[in-house]
């Protein structure tokens, strides 16, 4: 049972790992931030956008009060925040008239020279997805559908390899992208490098993940290695019991044995002494010479 349990909470940081994966991987707020933009001159009902374009020239309101309020826009009232988000695959900012998000592919706004560590971000990425996965599918066939002990060991066995494997593999991949990132935001394309940014919930959701993957793996190679333990324990004592067991048996083989050589041996001693108080005629002689070979081809 206590075998049993601890797989149970292997298997499941496991797959809350591989969850937490799947989730930053296709989500795009692993860094968020705000980027500012000139404001656009007003088109249209100027009250309602005034916060978010310039009074200049327009047909509605051609006052000089208009004229008068541009002159006086200078510095950061010439600009306007628009907040941002990107991931691995797509870098998101919402519209100044505040409709929905343009976004852009985050692989084009990359630099040249950065791209193919971009790429083996991604590729590992999917490595260690694919990694979480089986494990999460030998722990799931270990807990549930495994008949005997070694059977077990031996899915254990793997499920860790795989596990630790793909925890390094996650490791890797989240620390290129963000070296990627920081690349991106000092040598990327004008209209997009952010003022200020920070990393989002995808990023902590990733490392998150991470973290639940080596947990996994140590919980998996403790359990195997108190296993093997066990076993060895349980092996020393069965040899010293055994071992204990054989001493017994040979000391009950050994007196009996000893017990029938000291009974033959009194045996005959009183069947040479019966022969000589009999009444029986032999000479002294006879009996001097034929009662050792006798006794002695009976103990041979």
């Amino acid at each position: 049972m206590d075998r049993r349990r601890r797989a149970t909470v292997a298997l499941t940081l496991n797959f809350l790992s591989l969850l937490f994966s799947i989730t930053a991987f296709s989500s795009s707020y692993w860094c968020e931030g705000i980027r500012k933009v000139p404001k656009p001159f007003c088109t249209g009902r100027a009250r309602e956008k005034q916060a978010y374009c310039i009074h200049f020239n327009n047909s509605e309101a051609n006052s000089s009060s208009n004229v008068v309020q541009y002159t006086w826009e200078t510095g950061d009232d010439k600009f306007i925040e628009r907040h941002f988000h990107a991931g691995i695959w797509y870098s998101c900012e919402e519209n100044i008239n505040g409709d929905g998000e343009k976004c852009r592919s985050f692989i084009t706004l990359t630099p040249p020279a950065d791209r193919g560590v971009l790429w083996l971000s991604i590729v590992a990425e999917v490595l260690y997805i694919t990694l979480l996965l089986t494990g999460v599918s030998l722990m799931s066939v270990e807990v549930c559908y495994y008949t005997s002990v070694i059977d077990g060991l031996k899915l254990n066995a793997f499920a860790a390899i795989f596990t630790v494997l793909s925890g390094l593999l996650g490791m890797v991949a989240h620390m290129m992208y963000t070296t990627v990132f920081q690349m991106t935001v000092n040598l990327g394309p004008e209209d997009w490098r952010p003022q200020n940014w920070d990393y989002g919930w995808s990023y902590c959701l990733a490392w998150g993940s991470f973290t639940c993957c080596m947990a996994a793996s140590v919980t998996t190679i403790n359990r195997y290695t108190k296993t093997i333990l066990e076993f060895k324990q349980r092996r020393r004592n069965l040899e010293r019991s055994l071992q204990g067991k054989q001493k017994t048996l040979d000391q009950d083989v050994t007196e009996p044995v000893w017990d029938v050589y000291i009974n033959a041996l009194q045996g005959n001693r009183e069947g040479f002494m019966d022969l000589s108080v009999s009444g029986q005629t032999a000479s002294p002689y006879e009996n001097a010479n034929t009662a050792p070979f006798t006794h002695c081809d009976e103990y041979c």
